[in-house]
């Protein structure tokens, strides 16, 4: 470890003269290579993740180079060895950020009430909404227990209590912060947005060029990019699939996730294996997803509950329609008659109603689209969400909050 240096009491005199400031960013529940890569172009970045037992801390390897620990696996044995870390190095930051708002902030909050540190909670999704999700889609991999949940609502009342400062995706996840009681500072940031020049509508796959892409040659294809998760409502999708395909309609699911086992399993138990196209997740910085994007008819949020959703966004830059269900930061970004289509989640029959009139009448599916490619270039492009992220946190080493 680098040699202490004093404690951050010309940090403004730092950020004036552009000199790159230190982040730590505090990883409790995994993340996307893009942030890191966006962050290590601004900022010296270190990171510190939780072990993620059966998966990845970290989906791929970062372009660029990053100092990376992983630490316990055990929520409460992170959050205590993220605490001990900080207590030895924390002058070495200028400013900790840290996901979300569970016992690793918990750990980082203290840390900043205590010795007067730099915190930022970075908050990417709805913790406690998502776990209500578990009732709504109850399995047996993701029980539902009232104890966590209430457990998951009290660190989220502390965390507001001792935090000093929120970046959140979506007006959404402020109002959803807002609402723990004590948030004080709360900067609306999409990051790591999207590379519209990798996601974009270059050229459309023709029917017989799907085959490069594993993707059936004929029948219309449906996306379905999300994550196998509670919130994501895949059982929702399959069973409007069912629907379409039992009134002799043409069409296909398509998954590429980590969880796509699963996702085959439920389409098993309704019968519509035939029609479904899955396979693991592809890395989101080559070219494949972005080709997979434009050789879909239409792209399907399912959402139960959202934060922001990036996957609706990336399929917009691409030039391919989009249906969401009617929750959370997807009602900031697709609106119904002028981005996409919208849905009250969990509804079959209306998912398979938009569906039909995306795949049928063509030129209002263009024109939605085209409206939603300019607000993806005008609001959430990567590189106009990174340089608001470093004005934020210029903004927060100059409050000293």
């Amino acid at each position: 470890m680098p040699p202490a240096r004093e404690p951050s009491h010309s940090n403004l005199t730092a950020v004036e003269s552009g000199v790159r400031r230190r982040l730590l960013l505090v990883v409790e529940s995994g993340t996307d290579a893009r942030l890191l890569d966006g962050i290590s172009a601004l900022f010296d970045l270190e990171v510190v993740c939780r072990r993620i037992a059966g998966g990845v801390e970290i989906n791929r390897s970062p372009q660029a180079p990053v100092r990376i620990e992983v630490g316990p696996a055990s929520r409460v044995k992170f959050a205590l060895w993220v605490f001990r870390r900080l207590i030895k190095g924390r002058v070495r930051f200028d400013l900790i950020l840290v996901q979300g708002y569970a016992l690793a902030s918990l750990a980082c909050n203290l840390i900043g009430r205590l010795f007067g540190t730099r915190v930022v909670m970075f908050v990417c999704s709805p913790v406690e909404l998502y776990y209500r999700c578990r009732k709504l889609a109850p399995s047996v991999r993701y029980p539902y227990r009232s104890t966590e949940a209430a457990g998951l609502q009290a660190l989220a009342w502390l965390n507001s209590l001792l935090g000093q400062r929120y970046f959140v995706l979506s007006e959404h996840l402020a109002r959803v912060v807002r609402a723990h009681g004590f948030a004080r500072q709360i900067e609306v940031i999409p990051v790591y947005g999207v590379d519209t020049e990798l996601y974009n509508p270059s050229f459309r796959h023709s029917k017989e060029g799907r085959a490069t892409l594993g993707l059936p040659a004929t029948g219309s294809i449906i996306l379905f990019s999300s994550r196998i998760a509670p919130e994501k409502d895949y059982d929702t999708l399959l069973r409007t699939l069912k629907l379409l395909r039992d009134e002799g309609e043409d069409v296909w699911v398509v998954n590429r996730s980590g969880g796509f086992r699963d996702f085959l399993n439920r389409a098993t138990q309704l019968g519509v294996e035939k029609f479904v196209n899955v396979g693991d997740a592809l890395n989101p910085q080559n070219e494949e997803l972005a080709a997979l994007y434009r050789a879909a008819d239409v792209c399907i949020q399912a959402s139960l509950e959202e934060g922001l959703g990036f996957s609706p966004l990336e399929a917009l830059a691409c030039g391919t329609p989009v249906i969401a269900s009617a929750v959370g930061g997807l009602l900031e970004t697709i609106v119904d008659g002028k981005t996409g289509w919208t849905y009250p989640r969990g509804n079959a029959r209306r998912l398979a109603s938009a569906i039909r009139e995306a795949l049928t009448n063509v030129d209002e599916a263009a024109r939605r689209t085209a409206q939603g490619r300019e607000m993806v270039l005008e609001r959430y492009e990567r590189s106009i969400v990174f340089a608001a992220l470093k004005r934020a946190v210029e903004r927060a080493l100059k409050s000293g909050a």
